[in-house]
């Protein structure tokens, strides 16, 4: 067993540690004790989203062009977005609720960037070190580990609940923390700086695969952003409350992390196209089941949810493996390649929340007063309807001829 990938796969379950609060507990920690709308808060995230996404392929050409000690940098942000979590939920927003969560999200969604592109180029460099396939078998540890850090965020909130911990969201930034510290003394070695030519944005973009995989990775990336926008809402008003919405987050990262090993091994067998068109058709046709669920249907949206994060394990696998090698074949620094590739994730995100939140808004959804059939018909839709058209999109884009070489 090779102990560096222990450490990038602790890495990896920090950062996804990290993501799960930034996307999902956020918006509605803030919604639920603070007098915010949902309008507000979605067009707040655009905004911030709009910043953040723009400055990543910044970041990227940064990272690839001045050659700081990165094992420093890392400890930096590493600090930031450690404060910038526990000041998310720990700490009581300091004069206007808006303002300081727009601060706080703005210090997080930085370093978490930083944290993502120097994490995400350095295994190009890693993959070299593993011969044959490092690509596809580094990515099934980080990816792994990526899965437990979810699970983990998952159900830290639903356990300070059980127990009947008060203020669960501050010990769940606290704990954030010390996965930061930990993961920051494994990995302190492991830094490198690229010695291959500078890329730029004009060389990633006239190569005529990666320009497909980047389409093809924000037309997947979208129906993930919708239904994390939405998971908590749908969970708690169209199934009901009986049961935390964080079990059946849990089953489906579990799911996830236990299919990534087995679509690694079926890299040795298979395309990762086929592999990829066979994970999304799937995913298409499990997701639509939601939309014939109505309230108390818990074990049936728990079955979709295992099968759905089965799915999402080739995506998460295949996907940024075969990005990775294209970039290692075309012979350029990684940096501002995963600069745009996170740009992809995000750019999804804040149009999700910027999209749905007001429509659910304008059709009278409310988390306060009772909800009428056409607000939850309304967050069905949106919620399990719209992603599996546009995972449709996806499938379409990557049946491609001109995809035939990866």
């Amino acid at each position: 067993m090779n102990l560096s990938l222990i450490k990038y796969s602790f890495f990896a379950g920090m950062l996804a540690f990290a993501g799960l609060p930034i996307y999902l507990h956020a918006p509605k920690y803030f919604l639920d004790n603070y007098d915010i709308s949902l309008t507000i808060i979605g067009v707040t995230l655009l905004v911030l989203r709009c910043l953040d996404f723009i400055q990543d392929p910044l970041i990227g050409w940064g990272l690839d062009v001045v050659k700081i000690c990165r094992s420093s940098l890392v400890k930096v942000m590493g600090l930031t977005i450690a404060i910038s979590m526990v000041a998310t939920f720990s700490i009581t927003a300091i004069g206007n609720p808006l303002v300081w969560f727009v601060i706080c999200m703005i210090f997080l969604f930085s370093s978490f960037s930083v944290l993502s592109i120097l994490f995400y180029s350095q295994g190009v460099l890693k993959a070299k070190s593993l011969g044959q396939r490092g690509h596809i078998k580094l990515a099934v540890w980080r990816e792994t580990g990526g899965l437990v850090g979810v699970c983990l965020a998952s159900v830290l909130p639903v356990i300070f609940t059980y127990f009947e911990i008060e203020k669960n969201m501050a010990w769940f930034s606290i704990s954030f923390a010390v996965v930061v510290l930990i993961s920051i003394i494994l990995m302190s070695k492991e830094w490198q700086i690229s010695i291959l030519p500078k890329s730029n944005l004009k060389i990633i973009f006239e190569d005529q695969v990666l320009r497909r995989l980047i389409i093809i990775a924000l037309l997947n990336a979208a129906p993930l952003a919708i239904t994390t926008t939405l998971f908590l809402f749908f969970v708690e008003y169209c199934l009901g409350p009986k049961f935390p919405a964080g079990l059946f987050l849990v089953v489906f990262f579990i799911s996830a992390a236990l299919s990534v090993p087995i679509w690694g091994k079926l890299g040795k067998y298979f395309s990762a196209k086929n592999i990829l068109l066979f994970a999304m058709l799937s995913s298409i046709f499990i997701f639509a089941y939601v939309l014939s669920l109505s309230a108390g249907d818990y074990l049936a949206f728990a079955i979709v949810c295992a099968l759905s994060g089965f799915t999402l394990g080739a995506d998460m696998t295949i996907l940024p493996a075969v990005f990775a090698r294209r970039i290692d074949h075309i012979g350029v620094t990684a940096g501002q390649a995963f600069g745009v590739w996170s740009f992809c994730a995000k750019f999804t995100l804040a149009v999700a929340a910027a999209f749905v939140l007001p429509i659910l808004d304008w059709a009278g959804f409310s988390t306060i007063e009772i909800n009428t059939g056409e607000a939850l018909w309304t967050l069905t839709l949106l919620y399990a309807g719209l992603p599996c058209i546009l995972k449709l999109g996806a499938v379409m884009m990557l049946s491609s001829n001109y995809l035939k070489e990866i």
